[in-house]
């Protein structure tokens, strides 16, 4: 005797290729999320680069206010250390219409042989009374 199963009108579940489908969809989805995320922190990271590489300008063309005195017309190099890294600015004074004023603009790098500047800052400095 032989028993017949009845087989129901209807199969409830996914196929396989349902379920293939739907992880595909997921894949591609975290893949996105994936690089999104990858991107992000890489922006992060430049922010945080521009951020202290104007600091460090900042403070060097500080130190040359604070000095006090008529910068001459050539171009200084010097190193500073910020959050654990060594910061490298090159200072250029130039030459303005006005004959008391000289612009001085720092840039700076985290190679010293870098071809492009992180950031770069100028401002103008006023002839002192004093100076010749």
């Amino acid at each position: 005797m032989t028993k017949t199963c009845a087989r129901p009108f209807y199969v409830s579940g996914m196929t396989l290729l349902e379920v293939m489908a739907a992880l595909l969809i997921f894949a591609l989805a975290g893949t996105a999320i994936m690089k999104a995320a990858g991107e992000h922190l890489h922006n992060i990271g430049m922010i945080e680069e521009v951020t202290l590489a104007t600091w460090v300008a900042n403070n060097r063309l500080t130190q040359v206010h604070l000095e006090g005195r008529w910068p001459p017309q050539n171009n200084q190099r010097g190193q500073m250390d910020m959050a654990h890294r060594t910061w490298y600015w090159k200072q250029i004074v130039k030459e303005t219409a006005d004959k008391q004023l000289r612009q001085i603009e720092v840039e700076v790098r985290l190679d010293e042989q870098a071809p492009q500047a992180i950031t770069s800052v100028s401002t103008y400095l006023a002839k002192p009374e004093r100076a010749n």
